[in-house]
Parts: C-alpha cells; structure tokens; sequence
C-alpha cells in the first residue's frame, strides 16, 4: 500500500489518507512538490508554501495492516482519501470496504479522474478538472483531458455522489475557462455541485495568488450554467480544530 501519511481531524472525525502512488498528471502547479503533510496541519500553508524548498518523495509507505493499526482507536465518520492520486493505488478499495465494515465511514476520494477505479465502497467524489481547453489541458497536465472528460460522465453515471471541482489561476486558467468547465459539467448535470479554488503561489511556477475578486468573477459565470457553485479563497478561515499527524 502506497498510504506515506494519515492526518485526523476531531471536528468532524475526519481521517485523511494520503498516497503516493506517481501520479499519471504532472501539473506545473502542483503543491505536493513543495509540501506533502495535510494542510490541515500547517497555520499558514500558503505562507508557509511560498519559502518551502522542492521536496523529495516520501521513502516510507504504510502496509494495509499497519494503516489498520493507527486507525484502529480513532471513531471515524469521514475517510477521504488522496494524495498525489490515491485511485493509483490497487489496495484503496480494499482499504474503502473495511472501513466501511468496521466504521461505517463516509468514504470520499479526491481524484483527477485519469483513471477509473472499482466505486463500490467511495460514498462520494470529488473529481479535479484542471481545464476544458486541450492546449490550456495539456500545456499544464502533460496530457489530453480526454480520457478524464469522459470518466466524469462515467462516474456520474455510477450513481455516486459526485463534485467537480477546478483552481483558477490568474491569466492561465482564468474566469473564462473555468466557465467552459462549469459548461461541461452542467452538460452532464446542472445540479452536480461545482468548487472554484484559489491558486496561491509555488516556487518555481509563473503564476501569481487568485484574488477574492477573480474567484467571485468566475462563480459568477459558472452561476449560469450550475445551481450548486462554491468557493474557496485565500481569505476563509479554519472550521473545527487544526488536524493532528497520526502518522
């Protein structure tokens, strides 16, 4: 098993697992170069992020039965999986039916959407769409978005709960694209929740922070196509108490 890090959040009796697997999108924005620890973790990560040294990949990966024993005290309502693409990993269904036996647990998968993976115990997911335009696609991922368009619409029609969700970078992935994404969405369903993401600043990338006010331009465009939009910009606060490292 591919699990380097488990974070847990009391509030809402969340665990975050995070994989790494070597993900099969090599985005130029990409945070996990520069910090691998759950956000949930740090006071400040965008501060923090922007003095960060490049970071190697992590050497140490839990086996299934030791990921068990870590979270064997913890009462779980939560368990979101993730990582660089946690779907990569072929024991993460495994992991997802026995804490659904053990816990009950809400499984939720953060995931790219490269690859389709076995649903049957993820409650829910929350899939990245990085861009609609295939040079824009490309250009950041390294890779077509084909494949990740029509897994979209595949895995809605799963039948799981499904969210999409994009980052908007000033004069690369601005308003405009994000609106083709909220398009595309909204051609599959109008009322699939849709999240806009503030980019903040990675060393060595050639983009600046998203303003509040870029975000809320793009909300706005999305607004028309999809009844269920967010946001979440560099302003917002932390909800419930700050993450504890269980491993």
């Amino acid at each position: 098993m591919k699990v380097y890090h488990i974070a847990y959040e009391q509030s809402y009796q969340s665990l975050d697992f995070h994989f790494w697997t070597g993900c099969n999108l090599q985005c130029r924005g990409c945070y996990l170069n520069y910090e691998k620890l759950d956000f949930g973790l740090l006071d400040d990560p965008v501060a923090q992020i922007a003095v960060q040294q490049r970071e190697s990949p992590p050497q140490k990966f839990l086996s299934f039965d030791e990921v068990m024993a870590y979270v064997e005290p913890l009462k779980i309502k939560y368990a979101v999986f993730m990582g660089d693409e946690a779907a990569l990993d072929p024991e993460l269904p495994k992991l997802a039916w026995t804490l659904h036996q053990k816990f009950q647990s809400y499984n939720i998968i953060l995931t790219n959407g490269r690859k389709m993976i076995d649903l049957e115990d993820i409650d829910e997911v929350i899939f990245s769409i990085k861009a609609i335009s295939e040079d824009i696609h490309r250009d950041y991922t390294g890779h077509s978005n084909k494949i990740i368009l029509e897994n979209f619409a595949k895995m809605y029609r799963s039948g799981k709960k499904l969210q999409a969700e994009t980052v908007l970078i000033p004069e690369y992935i601005d308003p405009k694209e994000v609106e083709r994404v909220a398009k595309f969405v909204a051609s599959v369903d109008k009322n699939i929740t849709f999240r806009i993401d503030s980019f903040f600043e990675v060393p060595g990338c050639p983009w600046r922070s998203a303003t509040k006010e870029e975000v809320e331009e793009a909300a706005a465009l999305a607004k028309k196509h999809l009844n269920n939009v967010t946001c979440l910009t560099l302003d917002m606060k932390r909800l419930g108490d700050k993450a504890v490292k269980v491993f």
